[in-house]
């Protein structure tokens, strides 16, 4: 099978907070890489619409920092959600770069991902 993934994704579990207009639902986090996220499917997944956008919020362990992301559901279904991250803020980038930089341990291979990450947005 053929590797397609550009970016390198951690085993990360954390509790996460999805939000699409008033629907406010809780999922855990089972990984994540700089370019989206793969969370558990909450029961009242149906919820959800796949074409609207939805807002993402977790805390790291063991502090206050929270990351807050909007993204777009790549995929929904009965064990899972994936999301592709489409808009995050600086601060959340950089707890979000630094979260698999020290994960992943090859830094020269966290700024090739940084660049192919901005080359998408241009």
């Amino acid at each position: 099978m053929i590797e397609r993934r550009r970016f390198s994704r951690v085993i990360y579990q954390a509790p996460a907070e999805l939000k699409q207009g008033d629907v406010v639902l809780s999922a855990n986090l089972r990984d994540l890489s700089l370019h989206g996220l793969l969370l558990s499917s909450p029961d009242d997944r149906d919820k959800l619409d796949q074409n609207l956008p939805m807002d993402v919020h977790f805390t790291l362990p063991e502090s206050d920092v929270v990351l807050s992301l909007e993204a777009e559901i790549v995929e929904l279904n009965d064990n899972y959600i994936r999301i592709s991250i489409q808009h995050i803020d600086i601060d959340s980038i950089s707890h979000l770069k630094r979260l698999i930089e020290l994960n992943v341990g090859d830094e020269t291979l966290l700024h090739r991902e940084i660049e192919q990450l901005s080359d998408l947005g241009a």
